[in-house]
């Protein structure tokens, strides 16, 4: 089953002095192609890689926030030129009212990889390079630290390896510079890296406050998974994996570092990951730790039998379009802000080989529209329920009729509160069912909801109302029935003996979207 382009490119297609090739992966919202130089710029590489961005299209409230991410990978790249992060060439704006798709998108044009962290470890779960590797990430965290920013999102995905083998930071779109002790970011992180005093962090005007710290503890999580294979803290799913980490933070429960992770680097992983951030290591002391535990000094370029021999065009063109690569397993950023794995080698019975095109295809259509960014969530979040009328067709079918996928949602005319997100939750609504642990947050959420706190949400209060909806009485499908009882309240659904009148058409569209997303044989 192939992904669908999210911003469609034909070949041929020229954007200033490039000429697009062959597909190289896609995202909710945009797509990165290779392309090949056509003019004279000897300063320019013969081959690149651009991502469109439908930044010119669509509607403002959809777009404001994909706008914010792009100005902020920009800026980084405009003003940090070192050599363990990707570099950018240019930025360039299609021009182009004939083809109103891509008309007013905005084009990076980035340095091609040939694969990243994320791919390598699907091939081999514990690469022989991966200290040496671990060496170069590091001193790419360090560069970013020393010049006042956060990169905010470390992970395999977002580490990409290049012809030489060498390893380059990318994915700078939750990247933000210090002011001070803390940076200010987008609300959007993916679970398995993210420390836990940031997992149900306030978010402000500004977003979420970071700091370096944070990349620390991802670094401890990633060098975890580079050297034994498995995640520091215990569990099968991201969401159980985040439950381990806020328990270890309050003290409940401890680190179980793997006995395969060598003596040598199992106190730089216990001191990247302490339980607050004050303890963790620096990043100046963890470089030189890193790189004696690697033995490499300066982090060395590594050899070019890393990555297998290049594969002819042809094969390249069908392996994208059979979505064996998804961008964020590339690490170029599209779908960062909403990304809950792309992890190659995870542990826990999941595949090393799931990518973001076909997590949880048995369950939830993957052709279909539901955004890739979201997928991961929304099948995880199903999977935390044991009730078998909470599946991932059910929570995508709820989430399209809600928002249409939009995490930007803000309706503050809806009742007393408003409406946010892209589950439309009510803030003090949302209080109850924030945590995993059945334990109300401390203060009401305040908007922007992210898509990383509603849609796991949404599973628990589905997984909630499904029993007090009434066994005999009801007409009309229980999964829908169910959806109508989020509208409103499984007291008005059971009052009415089915869907009431005045959300048919709502429940109408939940019922068409549940039939659309779930797999052909599939209840």
């Amino acid at each position: 089953m192939t992904e669908p382009y999210a911003v469609p490119v034909p070949r041929g297609y020229r954007v200033g002095e490039w000429e697009v090739r062959e597909p190289i992966a896609t995202g909710a919202f945009g797509s990165v192609y290779e392309a090949r130089r056509t003019g004279d710029a000897e300063d320019l590489p013969r081959t690149a890689a651009l991502k469109f961005l439908p930044t010119g299209t669509g509607t403002p409230r959809q777009l404001t926030h994909l706008r914010e991410l792009v100005e902020r990978e920009v800026e980084l790249h405009r003003r940090l030129k070192q050599p363990r992060l990707i570099r950018m060439y240019d930025t360039l704006v299609v021009d182009d009212p004939a083809h109103p798709p891509l008309d007013g998108a905005t084009v990076l044009v980035l340095e091609k990889a040939e694969g990243s962290l994320s791919t390598l470890l699907a091939a081999d779960p514990r690469p022989a390079a991966g200290p040496a590797l671990l060496a170069q990430i590091c001193e790419g965290l360090a560069q970013l630290h020393h010049a006042g920013w956060v990169h905010g999102d470390l992970k395999p995905a977002n580490v990409l390896l290049m012809a030489d083998g060498s390893a380059r930071l990318a994915d700078f779109n939750m990247a933000a510079e210090l002011e001070g002790t803390h940076a200010y970011t987008p609300a959007f992180s993916t679970p398995d890296y993210t420390p836990p005093e940031l997992l149900w962090s306030e978010i402000g005007e500004r977003g979420r406050r970071i700091r370096p710290s944070a990349d620390v503890w991802a670094f401890g999580v990633l060098a975890h998974l580079l050297l034994t294979g498995s995640f520091p803290l215990p569990g099968g799913t991201p969401t159980a994996r985040r439950d381990a980490a806020a328990a270890y933070a309050r003290g409940t429960d401890d680190l179980r570092l793997s006995p395969e992770l060598p003596d040598v680097w199992r106190d730089i992983v216990r001191d990247c990951l302490t339980r607050t951030h004050e303890d963790r290591v620096g990043t100046q002391d963890l470089l030189r730790r890193v790189e004696a535990a690697a033995g490499t000094g300066r982090s060395p370029r590594l050899p070019r039998a890393l990555f297998p021999r290049r594969r002819s065009r042809r094969t390249a063109a069908l392996a994208a379009a059979t979505a064996v690569i998804a961008v964020s397993a590339l690490g170029y950023g599209i779908s960062s802000w909403a990304d809950g794995g792309g992890n190659g080698g995870t542990p826990g019975g999941e595949s090393t080989k799931v990518t973001a095109a076909t997590y949880g295809a048995a369950e939830l259509r993957t052709d279909k529209g539901v955004p890739v960014s979201y997928r991961r969530l929304i099948v995880d979040s199903a999977h935390d329920c044991v009730r078998p009328q909470v599946t991932p067709a059910l929570i995508a079918a709820l989430l399209k009729a809600e928002s249409n996928f939009d995490p930007d949602l803000s309706d503050p005319s809806a009742g007393k509160e408003g409406e946010y997100g892209i589950a439309r939750w009510t803030p003090s609504l949302l209080r109850w069912w924030i945590r995993p642990d059945g334990v109300p947050a401390e203060a009401t959420p305040r908007p922007p909801l992210t898509p990383a706190e509603s849609i796991p949400a949404v599973g628990r209060y589905l997984c909630y109302m499904e029993p007090l909806l009434h066994r005999t009485g009801l007409s009309g499908d229980r999964q829908v029935l169910l959806a109508a009882a989020y509208r409103t309240s499984t007291k008005v659904v059971n009052n009415a003996g089915g869907v009431p009148p005045k959300y048919r058409d709502y429940a109408t569209r939940v019922a068409h979207y549940l039939k659309e997303y779930t797999p052909p044989g599939k209840k």
